[in-house]
């Protein structure tokens, strides 16, 4: 059972890092003090890559949470 926890959290954990590389990111250092729009709407790939980045990062949260409680 840990050895399958610890392969999903490595999968989840790789997965992450490539969908967090591969959003846009729209922040550059005239956003952060004002200047241009910071209202932003998601289509289609955007769209699809960002939620899947949260549904990788909620199974790589849970994951770590279970490894936690099963070393107890």
């Amino acid at each position: 059972m840990a050895s399958t926890l610890h392969t999903i959290q490595i999968i989840s954990a790789l997965a992450l890092i490539v969908l967090v590389l591969l959003n846009r990111s729209t922040g550059d250092a005239g956003s952060s003090f004002g200047g241009g729009s910071f209202l932003h709407t998601r289509r289609g790939s955007e769209r699809f890559l960002f939620v899947l980045t949260i549904v990788v990062s909620v199974v790589f949260a849970a994951s770590s949470i279970i490894v936690i409680a099963l070393a107890k």
